[in-house]
């Protein structure tokens, strides 16, 4: 662990201000435009501009990044994703804000790739297991830390904060003395083909995006609604992540020795009677306490659904199909960031509780039927932290990803 960290420093750094980054501006919109006077539909078609935008970046990005190499893309994407932060300084209209959320969707799923090609390229075999853990914290540490520093701060300092940030994350690349790896674009498993492998996977993937999106964006309004100040509203998120973040290690330990749609399923009948309870208002006046085990039941799920589907993957196909269920993921949490605002907006915190329970009953639903038809699969592998925040290819780090992605198949 130890060498771990002293070997890769300076990416763990400059992915700790990306995830940074990320976390603040992402829950600073949704405070700032509800004070200058968004709806929260305007809000959640406003924060649906990123995982549009992120779409487009899984496909697109990878392949810049292969055409001009890591460090030109990286400087690329970080300018423009500074950009996007400082112009929501300068313009106060949904139409421009909306735009740059999309820029910034587009970039961000970039750079993680960038940065995680680079640390695979550094990483042996030896300390892989070590970088896994210390990456997963890194990433639900800096979302964290973001989303914390919105209730310390005004909106001027707290988006060229986030400038800073991006900028500040390329010095780890532009002053690394190992040269930057090659890459190859990986081919995407079809989505048609991959739900006939693993529909579980494929729906609670989606599914899950939805519920994600609806922490990530309207968490912080759903505490503005409940009358809490903006450090209060933020504090719910900030509770949330770590919470989701505590249990990832003990759910895939759980889901490494029984059937993970088991585990899947459980977390989802909890999630779906502790939302219920937060809409008839059981908790009243202890949401804290409800968003803390909502986030311990709902955030682990894609973590689970991706490790479901690798367990019946040959080794080659693991880097194309978490592809696929990343494209998957964003287009549930595309439904999810308007979804859950208008859900908010429309029938208020009840509502969106609901809302939640509805999603989370789903999922189970989903688990218990694929439980019913077929077996679990004999030969599993180890379920791997994946965090909440941004788009994390865990399979970049897997023993064998290099040769999938090499290969081709």
């Amino acid at each position: 662990m130890i060498r771990a960290i002293r070997d890769n420093w300076a990416l763990f750094a400059g992915m700790m201000m990306l995830m940074m980054a990320n976390g603040l501006l992402s829950t600073l919109l949704s405070i700032r435009g509800s004070a200058i006077g968004f709806s929260e539909t305007v809000i959640g078609v406003m924060q649906a501009g990123y995982p549009v935008g992120a779409l487009a970046g899984c496909v697109i990005a990878p392949r810049l990044v292969e055409r001009v190499g890591h460090v030109r893309a990286f400087g690329a994407l970080a300018s423009l994703c500074s950009v996007a932060a400082v112009m929501h300084l300068v313009t106060d209209d949904a139409v421009s804000w909306t735009a740059m959320r999309m820029l910034a969707g587009f970039c961000f799923p970039g750079l993680y790739v960038i940065s995680e090609g680079w640390l695979n390229a550094k990483v042996d075999n030896s300390q892989r297991a070590a970088v896994l853990s210390i990456y997963f914290v890194v990433q639900t540490g800096g979302a964290a830390a973001g989303q914390a520093l919105v209730g310390f701060g005004g909106s001027t300092v707290l988006f060229a904060i986030t400038s800073v940030l991006i900028s500040l994350s390329l010095i780890p690349l532009l002053l690394s003395v190992k040269p930057a790896p090659d890459y190859v674009v990986p081919e995407r498993l079809p989505f048609a083909r991959l739900l006939g492998v693993s529909p579980t996977a494929v729906l609670g993937a989606a599914l899950n995006g939805v519920s994600q999106a609806g922490f990530y964006v309207a968490l912080p309004l759903y505490g503005l609604a409940l009358g809490k100040s903006v450090a209060e509203a933020t504090a719910l998120l900030v509770v949330g992540t770590i919470s989701g973040a505590a249990v990832q290690f003990p759910v895939g330990w759980l889901s490494d020795r029984i059937d993970r749609r088991l585990v899947i399923l459980g977390l989802s009948v909890l999630a779906t009677l502790a939302a219920f309870a937060g809409a008839v208002g059981v908790f009243a006046g202890a949401e804290v306490v409800l968003v803390a085990f909502l986030a311990a039941t709902v955030l682990p799920i894609y973590g689970l659904c991706v490790a479901h589907c690798n367990d019946q993957l040959r080794p080659s196909q693991i880097v194309p199909a978490s592809g696929t269920l990343v494209l998957v993921l964003n287009a549930g949490i595309l439904i999810g960031a308007f979804g859950g605002a208008f859900v908010l907006g429309v029938a208020g915190p009840a509502g969106f509780m609901s809302g939640l329970a509805v999603i989370a009953a789903l999922t189970a639903a989903v688990a218990l039927i694929r439980r019913v038809q077929t077996d679990a699969p004999e030969d599993t592998g180890h379920a791997q932290a994946i965090s909440a925040q941004g788009t994390q290819m865990a399979a970049m780090l897997h023993p064998d990803a290099g040769e999938a992605a090499g290969d081709g198949s």
